[in-house]
């Protein structure tokens, strides 16, 4: 087995998207694409005047997001019906293929909102395909607990805990790990996958080599191997994200992902003429 270290540490920069939300943005500036990765921020504050703005109709087409609520309360609207409540501990999981538009707004005028939302690149075949959804409610996510450490599983299997989300392209692993101070998370990962750590709060060491010290709000850029290891150096919240890279040429233009230029222009022209929503 070889061990899994650090390839690159990042602090996040802060940004802010939608109509004014404050966040911290790491994947999308640096790395732009850490394939199939193309975008992670962490948007967080106790004071509305960072989110209450939130985030109007916008449009999307060919990739994934998919939102994290740890506080607060999101109210979601598409234009395909859709709506719903994501409060603590919930998860959105959105495939918007060929085109979707959709809000985001805070279900609150006060208090904390904390939350990560991730985008996934979809390979060329996927793209144009009909946009779906998975709601895993905070209560029927599937945990694993023992004396040194709590896992709650979004996507990926850890021991008996297994995540909702199934048979997908990239074989995801996404997990939110609580480590108490002084303990060990051991997990094998495929040799295959891209992988990262986000530390939310927290000290920790990753695998058998020495490096800079990773604390609170860092993105951690993983090499290739099949057995991550992490140490609390003290107790420490964190999110481990993996999947298998798709290996395509991409184009970006704002909120569009696909894989030439034309079929970005395409992806405009849509929505400006109202064909965007099939």
């Amino acid at each position: 087995m070889s061990s899994i270290e650090v390839q690159k540490i990042i602090k996040p920069i802060n940004s802010s998207d939608g109509a004014g939300v404050k966040l911290k943005r790491s994947i999308g500036v640096e790395p732009n694409y850490f394939d199939p990765f193309l975008m992670l921020d962490e948007f967080g504050s106790e004071n509305s005047e960072d989110y209450i703005a939130g985030f109007p109709p916008h449009p999307h087409r060919g990739i994934e997001t998919v939102t994290y609520m740890l506080a607060g309360d999101f109210e979601h609207r598409d234009s395909t019906g859709g709506e719903g409540k994501m409060s603590a501990g919930d998860v959105q999981w959105m495939k918007t293929g060929s085109g979707i538009i959709h809000s985001e707004m805070p279900a609150m005028k006060e208090g904390k909102l904390h939350g990560f939302q991730l985008w996934i690149n979809m390979p060329a075949k996927l793209k144009m395909s009909k946009p779906e959804y998975i709601y895993i409610d905070a209560d029927k996510m599937k945990i694993h607990k023992d004396k040194d450490k709590q896992i709650k599983v979004i996507a990926g299997k850890f021991e008996k805990a297994e995540g909702p989300v199934k048979g997908h392209n990239v074989e995801p692993i996404y997990f939110d790990v609580e480590l108490n101070k002084g303990k060990k998370f051991d997990f094998k990962i495929p040799s295959t996958h891209n992988s990262f750590i986000y530390l939310i709060n927290g000290e920790i060491e990753i695998g058998e080599k020495k490096h800079a010290k990773i604390k609170d709000s860092t993105l951690v850029l993983l090499s290739r191997g099949d057995n991550l290891k992490v140490t609390a150096k003290i107790s420490a919240k964190l999110l481990v994200i993996s999947g298998k890279p798709i290996n395509e040429e991409i184009a970006r233009g704002g909120p569009f992902v696909m894989n030439t230029k034309s079929e970005i222009l395409q992806a405009v022209q849509d929505y400006h003429s109202g064909n965007f929503v099939k």
